[in-house]
């Protein structure tokens, strides 16, 4: 939990995170009408997970392996020197050509839309995909850039005062996952 701020609810148990996720999975399959040229890739940190899910999620009811992919975004970020001296970099993995591919974004929590800005900047750095759509589990609104999700999990209007955090056993060590609204500590 973030020093400072509380829980002021939790929005998603991890039943509805797995429902979302597997709903989301099938609206890929159904919009694009299969998964020929298909591929995942996930934003660093939560959307990785995420998108390894929803790629288990259609190989387990189309019985096709579609390719995922990890994108770090830091040195793309607008924000990027008021995050630290030293920005921590990680890897970027995408073990296939995304030329030609159809590419779905996966991240964990839509708001401002400059994430995803980056994001779209650091993939047309590496090749020219087809399409590009955007998969987030949460979209909280708050946009600033006009940018707008292609699969939602769950539409949560917030205060921009807020914060939404996805907890992922993955990322986070936790014990039980759920997307929560925190609020500062009064």
């Amino acid at each position: 939990m973030k020093a400072g701020w509380q829980v002021k609810a939790t929005i998603m148990d991890e039943d509805a995170i797995r429902r979302a996720l597997t709903r989301i999975a099938h609206e890929i399959v159904e919009r694009n009408r299969g998964t020929e040229d298909l591929a995942l890739i996930g934003i660093m940190r939560r959307g990785v997970p995420l998108a390894r899910r929803i790629a288990a999620c259609i190989q387990d009811f189309e019985g096709v392996s579609v390719p995922i992919g990890v994108l770090d975004i830091t040195l793309y970020r607008d924000d990027i020197t008021t995050l630290a001296v030293q920005p921590v970099v990680h890897a970027t993995e995408i073990p296939f050509s995304i030329d030609n591919k159809k590419i779905v974004l996966v991240d964990d929590v839509l708001y401002t839309g400059r994430t995803i800005r980056a994001a779209m900047d650091a993939l047309m750095d590496l090749g020219r995909p087809r399409a590009i759509q955007l998969a987030v589990l949460v979209d909280r609104g708050h946009r600033e850039l006009p940018i707008r999700a292609d699969y939602v999990g769950k539409n949560v209007p917030t205060s921009s005062r807020e914060i939404v955090s996805v907890l992922l056993k993955d990322v986070d060590k936790v014990t039980k996952e759920e997307v929560v609204i925190l609020e500062r500590k009064s």
